[in-house]
């Protein structure tokens, strides 16, 4: 493959404009450059999960979600275009599964923090949480397929596993809510 971009700037997005994977022009602040925009945040907010030591299979994990949401993004961003398959969402809930596995079971809510990298993890969550819902609100007035929505949901889930994951190998632990803080 080739430069794919062998100038940065083109000025083609100076009239609040941006050229989608179709070459069709729309409005930089629709719905659609929203979702897809959002999933590309979530794949920094990764990155970032990604810039501090991790166990090795937290690491797998994160890279090959980090390939997937590109995949993603890119379906997003061309209309009628499929990238995320029901295998791939399946894959994750097999993940997911494996990961929460050896957790204790939740007695409480847990707050973000548990150590640097879970903390940024549970940010990646909340990243993943919006793109959900901003996909949700292109679904209302264009075609997006189901298997986007589902796959952005249990990424979400498998987000919030791992940071309890990176949070327990910290020796940080998890941050519970203390519901009884404001009674004293």
């Amino acid at each position: 493959m080739g430069n794919r971009l062998s100038k940065i700037y083109t000025r083609t997005g100076d009239d609040g404009t941006t050229g989608l994977g179709d070459g069709t022009r729309i409005a930089k602040d629709s719905a659609r450059v929203a979702a897809y925009g959002t999933v590309d945040e979530l794949n920094s907010a990764i990155g970032i999960v990604l810039a501090v030591d991790l166990p090795d299979a937290v690491r797998d994990c994160l890279i090959a979600v980090q390939h997937q949401l590109f995949d993603l993004g890119g379906e997003l961003c061309i209309p009628g275009h499929a990238a995320i398959f029901d295998d791939d969402i399946d894959r994750l809930e097999v993940l997911l599964d494996g990961f929460n596995a050896d957790l204790a079971p939740l007695k409480e809510f847990i707050l973000p923090g548990g150590g640097i990298a879970a903390a940024h993890c549970h940010l990646a969550r909340t990243i993943a949480r919006r793109a959900e819902r901003e996909t949700v609100t292109l679904s209302r007035d264009a075609t997006v397929r189901p298997q986007a929505v589902r796959y952005l949901n249990r990424l979400s889930d498998l987000l919030f596993v791992l940071a309890r994951v990176l949070a327990r190998a910290s020796g940080h632990g998890d941050v519970q809510w203390n519901h009884e803080r404001r009674k004293g």
